[in-house]
């Protein structure tokens, strides 16, 4: 068995967390290393190690997470200004927990290429 990725672990109540929303198909939290002045975690509650392991069945769990981003996103004040969804994959993509998660960044202007 897998050990429990630390958004598992936050899930199950284990670490504590600045929960932003939540509901049963997923969970967005405050990131506690920000890279930006608005830097939350989308996570979905069951376990999809990242987006390029992804399958039809989790089709629905990902287009409920991204449906939510417009809420999530006026909750944390950036809905107008603007904001960021960053998926990370693999190691060279910056992927450093094996758990699927979406960024949201915000509050400042964010530059392109990103690095």
């Amino acid at each position: 068995m897998e050990e429990k990725s630390i958004f598992e672990k936050i899930r199950d109540g284990e670490i504590p967390a600045q929960m932003v929303y939540e509901d049963e198909h997923c969970m967005c939290f405050r990131d506690i290393q920000p890279q930006a002045p608005v830097h939350a975690l989308l996570v979905p509650k069951q376990r999809i190690n990242r987006i390029g392991v992804a399958e039809s069945t989790d089709a629905t769990v990902l287009g409920h997470m991204m449906t939510k981003v417009a809420e999530i996103t006026k909750t944390l004040g950036i809905d107008e200004s603007g904001f960021r969804l960053v998926v990370n994959n693999g190691r060279d993509g910056g992927e450093t927990v094996p758990h699927l998660h979406i960024h949201i960044l915000g509050g400042r202007k964010l530059e392109w290429p990103p690095g």
